[in-house]
């Protein structure tokens, strides 16, 4: 804590409202769609089709640049109230970094914050055209087909971000993640062309991270609000606990396991509206 004893406090308030903010907003739009969006909803997958699902009251009925506008807007600030409390850290000591070096620091701090979440928007657009295709292909597909197939697609999903827990390049990026110093001194950019890249290459990182969770996030339907929290404690705990490396292992083992038994048709995924 030391390190960050040249934060303003004002940029710790302006953080914790804007992550306030955010979860608000993700909470209002998951209350208030009529009915989740993902590759897989309970009992197989909606019996009128994907196209039946919507996110914060879009219809997944085609493709538009409207609603593509309108998805990725939403995603971000869902990425926004799910990520910034485990980058809390990174944020904190890039600007105590910036005050260090006599520099303005609220300007430099929120840039880096931006290309941080540019990250995940770019990732927004990804999962868009993800759902649209995932839309058109259960669409094609008859009720009794979608019942079939949905267990088996939403299982894979879930092992596959089990087994990801383990992949090298997992442990790779989450070692930066959790290492906010050395991420600093490494990575170092003056200026703020130089806060914009360094925000990026975190955001990289980070997406690097933790994409096959929100895989399975995707999969179980995007504005699945206990899902979201779940998730949020999983990402909090592996980037700011001592013991994140051990609980991101047996999170895996964990996912593996529920993975099986879903796919299987065991049990239905559980908290799936």
């Amino acid at each position: 804590m030391a390190r960050w004893e040249h934060v303003p406090l004002s940029l710790l308030i302006s953080l914790v409202v804007l992550t306030g903010a955010a979860w608000l907003l993700t909470i209002y739009q998951a209350v208030n769609m009529s009915i989740p969006m993902g590759i897989a909803v309970s009992g197989g997958m909606a019996a009128e089709g994907m196209g039946g699902m919507a996110m914060g009251g879009i219809a997944a009925t085609g493709w538009s640049f409207e609603s593509a506008v309108i998805f990725v807007a939403v995603w971000t600030v869902m990425m926004a109230a799910m990520m910034l409390p485990a980058a809390a850290s990174m944020i904190f000591m890039f600007a105590s970094a910036q005050a260090r070096r006599e520099r303005e620091v609220a300007v430099s701090t929120w840039i880096f914050v931006a290309g941080y979440i540019l990250i995940w928007a770019g990732a927004g657009i990804v999962v868009y055209v993800l759902v649209q295709i995932g839309s058109e292909l259960a669409t094609s597909l008859a009720p009794a087909q979608r019942i079939q197939w949905a267990p088996l697609a939403l299982g894979t999903t879930v092992a596959a971000a089990g087994l990801y827990q383990f992949a090298p390049i997992k442990r790779v990026c989450l070692r930066h993640c959790r290492s906010p110093f050395a991420f600093i001194a490494q990575h170092w950019r003056d200026g703020r062309l130089g806060a914009l890249v360094m925000g990026l290459k975190h955001g990289a990182y980070c997406f690097g991270c933790c994409w096959a969770l929100f895989a399975v996030l995707v999969a179980t339907g995007i504005m699945s609000l206990a899902w979201m929290l779940l998730l949020t404690l999983v990402v909090f705990v592996e980037k700011m606990l001592p013991q994140g490396r051990r609980a991101g292992a047996a999170i895996g083992i964990a996912l593996i396991a529920l993975g099986i038994v879903v796919a299987s048709g065991a049990v239905a995924m559980p908290w799936l509206a």
